[in-house]
């Protein structure tokens, strides 16, 4: 199915209405890639101005969330949509939640830099993650294009990389945790690793929320909750099987 089948409606201001929310929502979720960016840009680098960009910016995010909602609620108040207009905006609502929840995730890395440029023994520890931060930055940008194109078959393909963030993470988690343990001057960076590792690895799980969402709004099952190896099965079961987000 074609994005294009999706927002084509009888009604042409309606047709208008549903192009223009889905726009401003993946005007949203750009900003939050680039958000995430300049995060990940100003931790390596202790770079603060541009770390007190990316706080500053999550409130322009937390905006544009409120009023994207509102308008899917008019949309719902006024036109009473169904069927494939109706899993539009309900994972639009959904989507853009997990959005703005990737722009907290990128103040918290961001707050950690502003922390770490009052010491500057600290700078440049953050090596060690880079592999994993590309990763995330790799999943976000595959799944805001699936989004963009609302093309399924790309939002399952980036959702099995949720898998090897997974593993990276725990693996730098159990690294920490030796860290500690051997020596304890190691805790303060240990710490601050673990924080940054877990808002990485959040981001990657928004990421594929977002593709789970693209998966029900062309497909019309809903994955959310069925394990990796239980994805195809899930994807079988019949609409009457299937419940809304």
């Amino acid at each position: 199915m074609e994005r294009a089948d999706l927002v084509q409606h009888t009604s042409k201001r309606f047709n208008a209405d549903l192009e223009l929310v889905l726009k401003r929502a993946l005007d949203m979720a750009r900003l939050a890639e680039r958000q995430f960016q300049d995060a990940f840009k100003a931790l390596v680098a202790a770079d603060a101005p541009l770390a007190s960009k990316v706080v500053q910016c999550d409130q322009q995010i937390n905006d544009m969330e409120r009023d994207i909602t509102a308008e899917c609620q008019r949309l719902f108040a006024t036109r009473a949509p169904a069927a494939g207009d109706l899993r539009l905006l309900l994972a639009l609502i959904k989507m853009i939640g997990d959005v703005e929840r990737i722009g907290d995730e990128c103040k918290k890395i961001a707050l950690v830099t502003l922390h770490l440029t009052n010491d500057p023994r600290q700078r440049g520890k953050f090596r060690e993650i880079r592999h994993l931060a590309r990763v995330v930055q790799q999943m976000v940008h595959s799944a805001l294009d699936a989004f963009e194109r609302l093309d399924a078959d790309a939002a399952l393909v980036v959702m099995r990389m949720d898998r090897a963030i997974d593993t990276e993470y725990e693996a730098i988690q159990r690294q920490c945790v030796t860290y500690m343990m051997e020596d304890p001057e190691m805790i303060r960076r240990a710490l601050d690793d673990m924080w940054t590792i877990r808002a990485l690895e959040r981001v990657g799980d928004h990421a594929k929320n977002l593709c789970e969402y693209v998966v029900y709004v062309v497909r019309g099952k809903d994955i959310r909750h069925a394990l990796p190896h239980n994805v195809d099965m899930a994807l079988e079961r019949t609409p009457e099987q299937t419940a809304s987000p």
